[in-house]
């Protein structure tokens, strides 16, 4: 991607140009704009991050989103999630150009997905489908088992792996018999927000397994995952961790679509 952006100037007259918002002060999600900030600097691509205190009012949100979508430097827009709770992260990802989009969000890129319309893909979902690839997984003909409905990841990855000729079935933490379907899975994709809700009892001999989730233990106050990553991972073929695992991935994703924005922006 480096080599691509570098012709970029030449060509453009200018390189790709990321705008990311954080709103409050999460160590978590400092830490995740930070490590775009470092991935946009790799890469070449223009980083500007608005830092937001967490009592900016929604309309206030919505301002910035609406200045920065009438801005014809700026290619993507992300905002971190999540947001204090008296912002809707709804009304805040569809306020967002579908054209600067970059994390594949907007209800417009999810409704295209899904019809097989030319969109941006959601990052994360993206990056679950290139590291089963970079892993060697074969997907076709696989049944895989996804927990989670979430247009962020669980439906979009749903949908990546249909394309990619897999027998999908959609789960939640409620569904009757979770721990049975998921022992039917061959890869087991969990999104859910739970920390450590997937047991080795949930998981068969073999399994792909990728978690999506971060949360913060309780006890010890680290980082943990969705899947009981210790009593997992002997049973598993492949295992992502927490932290790290998809995020890289994902983080990859992310470069490659606000490359695409630009493009399509310059076309």
């Amino acid at each position: 991607m480096a080599g691509q952006v570098a012709t970029f100037p030449e060509k453009y007259g200018r390189v790709p140009h990321l705008v990311v918002i954080l709103v409050g002060e999460d160590p978590a999600s400092q830490s995740y704009v930070k490590g775009k900030g470092k991935a946009c600097e790799v890469v070449g691509i223009k980083n500007t991050t608005i830092l937001r205190p967490a009592t900016i009012t929604e309309e206030e949100l919505l301002g910035l989103i609406a200045e920065l979508n009438a801005d014809d430097s700026v290619d993507g827009i992300l905002v971190q999630l999540p947001l204090p709770k008296h912002i809707s992260e709804d009304k805040v990802i569809a306020a967002i150009s579908k054209e600067k989009d970059v994390d594949g969000f907007h209800p417009l890129n999810v409704a295209a997905l899904w019809q097989k319309q030319p969109c941006t893909v959601a990052c994360t979902p993206k990056g679950i489908i290139k590291l089963l690839k970079e892993a060697g997984v074969e997907i076709s003909g696989k049944r895989a088992v996804v927990i989670g409905r979430s247009n962020i990841v669980g439906l979009p990855v749903a949908k990546l792996l249909l394309d990619e000729n897999a027998t999908v079935t959609i789960c939640h933490s409620r569904t009757k018999d979770l721990a049975a379907v998921c022992r039917e899975a061959e890869i087991l994709v969990v999104a859910i927000g739970r920390a450590k809700f997937v047991t080795e009892d949930m998981v068969a001999p073999g399994a792909v397994v990728i978690d999506v989730g971060v949360n913060r233990d309780a006890e010890t106050g680290k980082l943990v995952g969705d899947v009981d990553y210790a009593a997992v991972e002997p049973k598993a073929s492949v295992i992502t961790p927490v932290p790290g695992g998809v995020g890289p991935m994902t983080i990859c994703c992310l470069m490659e679509n606000t490359i695409e924005c630009f493009l399509k922006r310059n076309a």
